[in-house]
């Protein structure tokens, strides 16, 4: 195993451990360690403002089935449309 893959491992593991205890949540955005609950799960505001930038940009999306076209959820059977 090389330096680099010991310490990703590492900092893998550190991250893994902390979460588990508690006291050692990270953010999701910038990987620091989450003292405050006032952001919560972030570290601060500017990390929740860039979280809040990324849905209003469509950085993320949630997954959708999209009906076929001329779908009628009023005859439908299949109960994953109504």
């Amino acid at each position: 195993m090389s330096t680099e893959e010991k310490s990703a491992a590492k900092t893998d593991a550190d991250a893994t451990t902390g979460a588990r205890q508690g006291g050692g949540r990270r953010c999701p955005i910038c990987g620091k360690a989450v003292a405050t609950q006032d952001y919560r799960p972030f570290c601060s505001k500017r990390c929740a403002d860039v979280d809040l930038g990324n849905w209003l940009g469509e950085r993320y999306a949630v997954p959708a089935v999209e009906p076929p076209d001329g779908f009628d959820p009023e005859t439908a059977e299949d109960e994953d449309y109504r």
